[in-house]
């Protein structure tokens, strides 16, 4: 019975690798990948038992300068930087300085959400969770896109205007800006901002030399990506989000080389080289441990029996493997980090565009082959899965724009010109010129662009920045005497990023008081 039972661990073990990815089989996939989604640059890196295995760049960082990439190209890995703030809070419950359930109100004590209840409750573990009660994504025009004023005490004192939309801690929806909070709740804790804690107290240690905890703070920017996007049809360079606002969400710049350290520190559950303890045991076990349900989703090809939120990385099974991730997404790059625990598996892919089916088609080809798992074109399906999303938004939009374009009545412009206030987003002024309207908002200037006519009293703005991919409905409402009383939003595409949260506005018109 031994002898058996031994025979089949065998079995299992050359099942999972004998048809493990060859750097040759990797590069041809990732230049399809390239060729497929229009993907300038892209960065692999798999590690295996603690060493990396491959740690490779292909394509260029930018399609003007055509500069290579390679394995210490810096990527803004966005929110991928996410689970190095819930490890940064996670040293600090090891110090004694926290714990998980402390409430928030004891270190940041202006915080207040919109209802009290919910604010005398809400613990630093609820800031990482994803279930607050508020909607996806929501009040993140506050830091996106960038070229705003506001700052991280701006969320503090401004996220008390935004309306749940579920009930406290009942439903998952992901959320930018109480990781924001999180790292106010850090340099409160450790007297130091959170980039230099997170530099100081993670990355140094471990030898992550390159990188830096945002842009502002790389000391050599000669060997970064530049970000890019399709924008009316043709792949164009794009500004790079710069930020500082969203640090602690998203602002960690990093290269396969130096990230595939951080995913060895974490699959060696908080030590590094010679049993460097950068956090315990405990508190890994904490962060891999389900906090949030996630919505059921198909995760084709795979068979998947849970998917969850930890403290900073969404844990699943994939064919009862536990899988231990994240991915990130900024303007013009989106990046992912995969781990396999139980056989020592990580993967890195970094990209400099935003298709993020072309970094599912490469991890998920490099797992299928540790995993023993069938072939399966993950690009074929991605691909096509992609092009079925982006046919339909094309339908809606597309019909909008031809309404708009055959619109021939006259519109009494001048009535819809004004002032108006959102609580939480602050002032943007709606202005009247030969007959056009025009769009502007005073914190975030870039969002600026004309105003059309599309039915009844909805118009559209198409903003100047084609690149936003994000043009909007407008709503204008009326007061009981047939007046503009203000206008609510919505993207008009489906793809648009959840983080033009246009939905969750209400813009009052500010009516001028009368002198005299």
């Amino acid at each position: 019975m031994k002898r058996l039972f031994y025979c089949c661990i065998c079995l299992f073990f050359v099942t999972l690798t004998f048809s493990q990815i060859t750097e040759t089989q990797l590069d041809e996939l990732v230049q399809k990948t390239q060729t497929t989604f229009n993907v300038p640059g892209i960065a692999v890196a798999i590690i295996k038992d603690g060493k990396i295995v491959i740690s490779k760049g292909y394509g260029v960082t930018s399609i003007e300068t055509q500069q290579k990439v390679d394995d210490n190209t810096l990527f803004g890995i966005a929110s991928n930087s996410k689970a190095f703030t819930a490890t940064a809070l996670a040293i600090l419950v090891d110090e004694g300085k926290i714990n998980w359930d402390d409430k928030v109100k004891k270190y940041v004590t202006e915080f207040k959400m919109y209802n009290k209840y919910v604010t005398d409750e809400f613990t630093i573990r609820d800031l990482l969770t994803h279930k607050s009660g508020l909607g996806l994504g929501a009040g993140d025009l506050m830091i996106w896109p960038d070229g705003h004023n506001f700052t991280p005490l701006d969320i503090v004192k401004n996220i008390q205007y935004l309306k749940p939309v579920s009930g406290f801690r009942t439903k998952y929806d992901y959320d930018n800006l109480l990781y924001v909070i999180a790292g106010v709740v850090i340099e409160k804790v450790s007297k130091k901002s959170w980039c230099d804690f997170v530099e100081e107290r993670i990355m140094k240690p471990i030898g992550m030399n390159n990188s830096a905890a945002s842009w502002n703070r790389l000391k050599d920017t000669t060997n970064t990506i530049v970000p890019h996007a399709p924008t009316d049809g043709k792949l164009q360079i794009i500004p790079r989000y710069k930020n500082p606002i969203f640090d602690a969400a998203a602002g960690l710049y990093a290269s396969t080389n130096d990230l595939s350290k951080w995913l060895i520190l974490q699959m060696n559950k908080g030590k590094y080289g010679d049993n460097q303890s950068i956090f315990s045991e405990k508190q890994h076990k904490e962060m891999w441990t389900s906090q949030t349900i996630l919505p059921d989703r198909n995760p084709f090809p795979y068979k998947t029996n849970f998917r969850s939120y930890g403290l900073g990385w969404q844990l699943t099974d994939v064919n009862g493997f536990l899988q231990v991730s994240d991915t990130g997404g900024l303007d013009g790059i989106v990046t992912q980090t995969i781990m396999f625990p139980e056989i020592q598996l990580g993967i890195i892919v970094l990209t400099n565009q935003q298709s993020g089916a072309a970094f599912n088609a490469i991890s998920n080809t490099i797992k299928d082959s540790y995993l023993g798992l069938p072939a399966f074109d993950h690009l074929a399906h991605l691909s096509k899965d992609r092009q079925g999303k982006e046919d339909e938004a094309d339908k809606i939009t597309n019909e909008v724009w031809e309404t708009v374009q055959k619109n021939t009545a006259k519109i009494d412009t001048k009535k819809y010109a004004g002032t108006y206030k959102d609580n939480w987003f602050g002032t943007v002024t709606i202005s009247e010129k030969n007959g056009k309207l025009y769009f502007a908002s005073q914190r975030s200037p870039r969002l600026k662009g004309e105003i059309l006519w599309y039915k009844d009293q909805n118009f559209v703005v198409k903003w100047d920045i084609r690149s936003f991919n994000a043009d909007s409905h407008i709503f204008f409402q009326l007061d009981a005497k047939g007046k503009i009383s203000g206008f609510k939003m919505k993207a008009i595409s489906p793809l648009t990023d959840f983080s033009y949260d246009f939905h969750d506005l209400d813009f009052k018109k500010i009516v001028q008081k009368i002198k005299g």
